[in-house]
């Protein structure tokens, strides 16, 4: 592989990072009180939920897998976690409830995919509508209200200086980054991802790890889910609506292959921020929502093609590399070619 080969390939694998600070200097530079602390604060706190979400589904996506009913897992877990807090008058016993809710959605998607051999992508998009579905019929498209002023004192709580939300998040990144990095399942996600066959064959639970995966990630919306209602002070039945596109985005900003196999936590991390960054710019600067959404959906477009150039990059510089082995070992002989070779055998 030539330096320029490398300097591409390194280009592109980390471009997100360039791109994060590109975008920061064009909205500093557009307005001063974009550069800030207090809007820098703003900025973390409006990408909490959906960087709770993005992360497993991140995992999941090195899997070669991918989980689309993570925004209507966060709306129905919302409106069954404040309809159990109005019925009980526990924040607790409605939190449980949500989680409970959670857990038992990504289990249904983990287990049709991992055990039934579904695609991912048919059987979480069928999910999104059904517990979007659900979440409408229970409240009859009706926003839960009336939420204990404790559970609403969530979305505004503080550990010392810090805001609740916020640590919540940075546990969310040092888990996922020690979990790929440091512990086995880490190994065994990108080992599914790259070659599902061959960790079978390695005795890698394959259907395991993809339905832990999957649990992971209805457990993640639910938190989402309750930490939204909390900050909004209300469990609307839509409100994780686009949840699942804007996490897919930052997943595939942040370098995580679509194919499986490949992807780090900095990364995603960065694609996190560059969405929230994004998006907290164009309100500053007074952009309608409706172009908001659109250029979102640009984005999850860019972080398509970003992959796609990654992938085709290394793959040409493999067979390149390839063909240089063969012919370093396998000289060719110009007075004897397979087509002599072939007419020889016919003759004989």
């Amino acid at each position: 592989m030539t330096a320029t080969e490398r300097a591409k390939i390194l280009l592109a694998q980390n471009g997100i990072f360039v791109a994060l600070l590109l975008l920061i200097v064009f909205f500093s530079t557009l307005n001063p009180r974009f550069f800030s602390f207090s809007n820098g604060e703003t900025v973390l706190l409006q990408i909490v939920e959906l960087g709770i979400i993005a992360l497993p589904i991140a995992f999941i996506v090195m899997t070669g897998s991918v989980d689309l009913s993570v925004g209507s897992i966060a709306s129905l877990t919302a409106v069954i976690s404040g309809m159990v807090m109005n019925e009980t008058g526990s924040p607790v016993v409605g939190i449980v409830a949500g989680l409970a809710v959670g857990l038992l959605t990504g289990a249904i998607n983990g287990f049709l995919v991992a055990y039934f051999g579904l695609s991912s992508m048919v059987v979480t998009l069928g999910a999104l509508s059904v517990w979007g579905g659900l979440a409408l019929v229970i409240t009859n498209g009706a926003t839960v209200t009336g939420l204990p002023e404790s559970f609403r004192a969530l979305g505004k709580a503080m550990v010392g200086p810090v805001p609740l939300q916020l640590l919540l998040l940075v546990l969310a990144i040092a888990t996922a980054g020690y979990l790929l990095a440091r512990h086995p399942i880490g190994r065994q996600v990108l080992a599914v991802g790259g070659n599902p066959r061959a960790s079978h064959l390695i005795g890698i639970n394959v259907p395991r790890v993809r339905m832990l995966l999957f649990i992971a990630s209805g457990a993640s919306a639910s938190v989402a889910g309750i930490l939204l209602s909390a900050k909004i002070q209300a469990a609307s039945p839509t409100i994780g609506s686009g949840l699942e596109i804007q996490a897919l985005t930052v997943v595939l900003l942040g370098g995580v292959a679509f194919s499986g196999g490949v992807g780090r936590i900095s990364s995603v991390v960065a694609g996190l921020l560059f969405v929230g960054v994004l998006r907290n710019g164009l309100i500053i600067l007074g952009v309608s929502p409706f172009l908001q959404t659109a250029l979102i959906g640009a984005t999850l477009i860019a972080g398509v093609a970003m992959d796609s150039s990654v992938q085709r990059l290394v793959n040409e510089s493999w067979a390149k590399r390839g063909k240089q082995a063969m012919q370093a070992t396998s000289p060719v002989d110009d007075s004897h070619t397979p087509s002599d070779e072939f007419a020889q055998s016919s003759a004989r």
